[in-house]
């Protein structure tokens, strides 16, 4: 039997099992190193798989499934749900494509030969970490550890969280039916793709946010189109308002009053206000490795904390905290670690992808953007409504924006709406990378009818305002 003073020893060990933890021990594993991971839940997957990317986007396809949203328009068809049978296949839902994709990572990790340890770890000093619970008492030391612990809800202390109708977007999972009304107090990401989803189910949504547009850090006109599009959903936005208290009537009725003094009634109340960093408990102090108030661990470029050998990526460094990002900041960060010459930076190039209704994805410059960078933009569009595609899907919100360097005429940024933009921008983002033009589009075939054809036609219409490239010579 092992004793708890005895320390095993690694090449590398991962704490937390989400995203960047699971890539990054099988980075490290690919190129033949010990690794073992640490995970304090029962699963693998992280805040990604059971309470955060997949199973909201799973719950917005079985949303739009369930409520016919994409055949309304077009077809003229109306869907009745009964909500206490639509709570339940949400979660049946839900709750499949968690379990596929825990199976997945396992077999994943397996594959690599990586060791998975379920427990709680602490450092006990910047060359190694306890574990308890789980698996037992055990010690572990190594020459790299990889902090990748995720993030969980903020929870703002005025919120009174102890009200069974009040939620965080972890909880707000676990509802067992659908209320007839909904109050979403934060217009970020979060807040924007529940309150999309819960309309498209015919909840009533008021959505909350204290800025004068939704998601600011998208393309000002993309972003109007998608507020334009929730609207029709059935969202009812109230921009520039916070809510200044959130409790109960005298009849009991739970209520929001909004900084202009207006007071929303509602059944059930979801509250996105950030995230904090998963730190406490790590003892982080006792490795040197500095947090801040959000519990957010401090990194430089190259994903290394103030004590070296520890590194730190995903949620729990902050910003941009997506999937997508996560892996590769671990990936880079193992890669370092060890002097591989292989990941040595993550892509400046990242993709966003908003799975509201509608969908909005973008990656590189926004026409704004362009313009306040000194860039003599071009910009095209094509629109859905006019794709034979889209006509088919009955998409007439969706549409492609590209913006054009005058100068070089190359691609500088791509940004989507509508239907299946997450995938379509993955064609802008690869020409952004290879340098393509305005011609790049416009001589590459398109399968028809397909959105991607969208692509040449958004090209020609800022030719039209680009003018033909000059001849040589």
């Amino acid at each position: 039997m092992r004793e708890a003073s005895d320390v095993e020893r690694f090449d590398l060990v991962v704490i937390g099992a989400g995203p960047a933890g699971e890539k990054g021990a099988a980075q490290a594993a690919y190129f033949g190193k010990r690794v073992a991971i640490v995970e304090r839940e029962a699963e693998p997957g992280g805040a990604a798989v059971h309470t955060g990317t997949l199973p909201s986007k799973t719950l917005r396809e079985t949303a739009l499934f369930l409520s016919g949203y994409r055949q309304m328009d077009l077809y003229g068809v109306t869907v009745a749900i009964e909500p206490h049978l639509a709570v339940a296949k949400l979660i049946a839902r839900k709750d499949a494509v968690r379990r596929s994709e825990t199976e997945r990572i396992v077999r994943n990790l397996e594959a690599h030969g990586v060791e998975r340890i379920r427990g709680e770890a602490r450092f006990e000093d910047p060359g190694t970490i306890a574990i308890a619970g789980g698996d037992g008492a055990r010690r572990l030391s190594a020459e790299a550890f990889l902090i990748a612990t995720g993030s969980h809800p903020f929870r703002p202390p005025s919120i009174p969280f102890d009200d069974p109708d009040v939620h965080d977007s972890n909880d707000i999972l676990g509802i067992e039916r659908l209320p007839s009304s909904l109050a979403v107090l934060g217009g970020g990401v979060i807040g924007c793709e529940y309150a999309s989803m819960f309309a498209a189910l015919g909840v009533e949504v008021h959505l909350v946010e204290g800025r004068g547009s939704l998601l600011p850090f998208l393309d000002h006109e993309i972003g109007e189109r998608l507020l334009a599009g929730m609207t029709h959903l059935g969202v009812i936005p109230h921009l520039n308002e916070r809510a200044e208290e959130v409790g109960r009537d005298a009849d009991g009725a739970l209520t929001c009053r909004l900084t202009s003094g207006a007071v929303v009634a509602c059944e059930e109340v979801l509250v996105t206000s950030g995230r904090s960093g998963n730190t406490a408990g790590l003892h982080l102090e006792a490795a040197g490795v500095e947090a801040d108030a959000r519990g957010y661990v401090v990194v430089d470029d190259g994903f290394r904390t103030a004590t070296p050998g520890i590194y730190a990526a995903g949620d729990v460094i902050g910003f941009p905290a997506l999937a997508s990002t996560s892996m590769e900041q671990a990936r880079v960060a193992v890669c370092r670690a060890f002097g591989f010459d292989y990941k040595q930076e993550v892509s400046s190039l990242l993709p966003y992808g908003v799975y509201t209704i509608p969908e909005v994805s973008c990656v590189g410059l926004g026409e704004q953007e362009a313009d306040a960078a000194g860039v003599d933009a071009v910009v095209g569009r094509a629109f859905f409504e006019d794709n034979a595609r889209g006509q088919i899907l009955g998409d007439r919100e969706g549409m492609i924006k590209l913006v054009f360097d005058r100068t070089t005429r190359k691609l500088i940024g791509c940004h989507c709406i509508g239907e299946r933009a997450s995938e379509l921008v993955h064609v802008g983002e690869v020409a952004i990378a290879l340098g393509g033009t305005v011609e790049t589009f416009i001589e590459t075939v398109f399968n028809y009818p397909t959105l991607g054809e969208a692509y040449k036609y958004a090209a020609y219409d800022a030719l039209g305002r680009m003018g033909p490239a000059a001849s040589a010579g």
